[in-house]
């Protein structure tokens, strides 16, 4: 049968439209998806004319330039310079007794004008072992006060603001056969019968670890700073070693040496409002070969509660003395007491005695 006239004929041109059409539409929706890209790559110039850049065709930056490397620092040598320590001490020793303006002019005269010694300090006993006290003190027993009628002024000229050299105060504490037979229970020392104990030579001794022997002692000692005093130096301070030591009522740290570092520390503590030196002094033995423990006297706890040492010595073991106590403490002196003025070195420190009293 015959088909319908022209039919073939038109669905050829058809085909071929539906292709080209399709073929347009990639190519706009190529077009498109290329004027996005490029986009993204278009860069205006400082005239604001676009151009493109495209990334494979970018050239690389100049790397920045390397910072010039900044010359060594010269090595210097540093030399660091201590402050220098204190000045030596040359003192010399008042007698034990009370002051009086013809001892103290007599004394100050020879030491000054007629020794070879540049003496620049001198040594005042306030207190001495035998218990007696030479200034008018409110702290001490009136039984026990030993002054004369010029004591108070010369004192005054030795420690006040007007004196011409350093002022030291020497200040006996537990051996004190006055006070501590008058206060045996609240300050003396006691023998296991609790009666007052009576060492080798019969005397009688304040117990360090009763609070009452420290506040007498503190309160001299504030006696002596508030006079005007340099230096504080403490001596007999240590438990008996003569007689029947072995029947003492010891009382406080079982360990004696304890008792003793606590005086100490109250000592220093109270007096820290004060410039006042607080020293002491020990046995020669106790540095020399080590602590003493019926004594209760230990350099490893004592040196770093005080800020000078002294020993009666003789020259060839200052040294050897003096090292023995910078071991323990760096800041603590060490200063030898000697017996004659011809024994003094120079730039060393010593304290010289009255004649005899070595």
């Amino acid at each position: 049968m015959t088909g319908a006239k022209g039919y073939h004929s038109y669905r050829g041109r058809e085909s071929k439209l539906k292709i080209f059409l399709a073929i347009l539409l990639c190519l706009v929706i190529l077009a498109a998806a290329a004027f996005i890209v490029l986009q993204e790559h278009i860069v205006f110039d400082e005239r604001g004319v676009p151009h493109l850049e495209i990334p494979w065709q970018q050239e690389e930056p100049d790397p920045a330039p390397l910072e010039a490397e900044a010359p060594e620092a010269p090595e210097l040598d540093l030399i660091i310079q201590e402050p220098p320590g204190p000045p030596a001490v040359y003192a010399f020793s008042l007698a034990s007794g009370p002051v009086t303006r013809a001892n103290w002019t007599a004394t100050a005269g020879g030491a000054l004008l007629s020794s070879a010694v540049p003496y620049n300090a001198v040594a005042v006993t306030l207190k001495d072992a035998a218990g007696k006290v030479y200034y008018d003190s409110g702290a001490a027993l009136p039984q026990a006060v030993k002054v004369k009628k010029d004591t108070a002024e010369v004192l005054a000229e030795i420690a006040g603001e007007e004196k011409s050299l350093v002022s030291i105060a020497r200040l006996s504490c537990l051996l004190d056969p006055v006070t501590a037979r008058v206060n045996v229970t609240d300050m003396g020392l006691k023998n296991t019968s609790g009666y007052a104990f009576y060492d080798g030579k019969n005397h009688t001794w304040l117990d360090p670890a009763k609070a009452r022997t420290v506040e007498f002692l503190t309160a001299l000692a504030l006696e002596a700073a508030d006079m005007g005093f340099d230096e504080l130096l403490l001596t007999d301070v240590s438990y008996p070693t003569e007689g029947k030591v072995h029947k003492i009522a010891y009382t406080g740290e079982e360990v004696l040496s304890d008792n003793v570092a606590a005086l100490l520390q109250a000592l220093k503590t109270a007096l820290e409002p004060y410039e006042i030196l607080l020293s002491i002094e020990l046995p020669e033995a106790v540095l020399a070969t080590g602590p003493d423990e019926t004594a209760g006297l230990d350099l490893n706890k004592i040196a770093p509660l005080v800020d000078r040492v002294y020993a009666v010595t003789e020259p060839a073991m200052a040294e050897t003395l003096g090292a023995a106590v910078k071991a323990v403490s760096e800041t603590t002196d060490f200063v030898p007491e000697l017996a004659l003025e011809d024994q003094a070195a120079e730039g060393k420190s010593c304290l010289i005695l009255p004649q005899g009293a070595a």
